[in-house]
């Protein structure tokens, strides 16, 4: 069933097609999820929460972009609510990380992807949002900002104090020897 046929019978209500939509985009979207929940049944009822607001909303997608791209964005705000400014008011005091500009790494660390989520997903909820706004969903500071209602120097700190929190936490694991690491030669 195209893409278009799917969307035109969930409008109508028919249960076949939301089943065949959940089969073929609930992997998608459960990790994105993933991605801004705090564990795996908190991404399961955003998820769930993101697939209702998608059917009771599919009337509202216009044609002009992705249909994945539009559930995609409501899994995130979906996420994004949940989550609340909160924890972005509270870490942007944070002062354990210091000041100075990241060092350009002179070894690169193989990880598995699933060790670097791992890390990712261990920082604190409002650095790991910004992060995977604006690393992993492309958004600018300025979208950021107008999503989570902060400013956009929160969201430039967030980010540089996530990345440089991630870069100490890759530097550790590679002190405990868990990863295979290969010099850069200049």
């Amino acid at each position: 069933m195209t893409e278009k046929q799917l969307i035109q019978d969930c409008r109508k209500g028919v249960k076949s097609s939301q089943y065949l939509l959940v089969q073929r985009y609930s992997g998608m979207l459960l990790s994105v999820c993933r991605r801004y929940a705090r564990d795996e049944a908190m991404a399961r009822d955003l998820l769930q929460e993101t697939l209702i607001r998608v059917f009771t909303h599919i009337d509202k997608y216009q044609p002009t972009g992705s249909f994945e791209a539009w559930m995609r964005q409501i899994a995130i705000r979906r996420s994004l609510q949940w989550l609340g400014k909160v924890h972005f008011q509270q870490e942007q005091q944070v002062d354990a990380l210091p000041d100075n500009e990241p060092e350009v790494p002179e070894v690169y660390v193989r990880m598995e992807v699933e060790e670097i989520m791992q890390l990712v997903h261990s920082l604190p909820p409002g650095f790991r949002t910004v992060f995977n706004l604006s690393a992993v969903e492309g958004y600018s500071h300025q979208e950021i900002a107008e999503m989570l209602g902060i400013s956009e120097n929160t969201s430039r700190s967030q980010l540089m104090r996530a990345r440089k929190m991630l870069q100490e936490k890759i530097r550790e694991s590679k002190k405990n020897g868990y990863h295979e690491v290969a010099s850069i030669r200049k």
